[in-house]
């Protein structure tokens, strides 16, 4: 289950502007590669969506089935906030449905055979 959080406003290249859910995942235990300590967190992403302003402010606070994800990706470059040191990543978080989660983890790739 993930809950919706909040909301951001973004304008495409064209200057019209569409809306994304902010939605967050249920808590989790973390270690710390610095420290070794267990510290709790929860991941958050962004969702977009065909909702206006006023639809997404109202949406807040709703809990929705589903969870948020570690994915594989292209690699990409991301600057540490609070460092601005350039790093590079190969994996993203996505917010996964139930029913894909089932798919995913129930369906076997086809596979070659000789």
């Amino acid at each position: 289950m993930v809950k919706i959080v909040g909301f951001k406003t973004f304008e495409r290249k064209n200057g019209s502007e569409f809306c994304a859910l902010i939605v967050q995942g249920g808590i989790e235990a973390v270690k710390s590669r610095e420290t070794g300590r267990t510290y709790f967190t929860a991941r958050k992403v962004n969702v977009s969506c065909t909702f206006d302003e006023e639809m997404c402010e109202s949406l807040i606070g709703s809990d929705f089935p589903g969870s948020i994800q570690k994915v594989q990706v292209d690699a990409y470059e991301y600057a540490i906030p609070e460092t601005g040191e350039m790093v590079t990543l190969t994996h993203s978080y996505q917010y996964v449905s139930e029913e894909e989660n089932v798919v995913k983890n129930n369906v076997v790739e086809k596979e070659l055979v000789l």
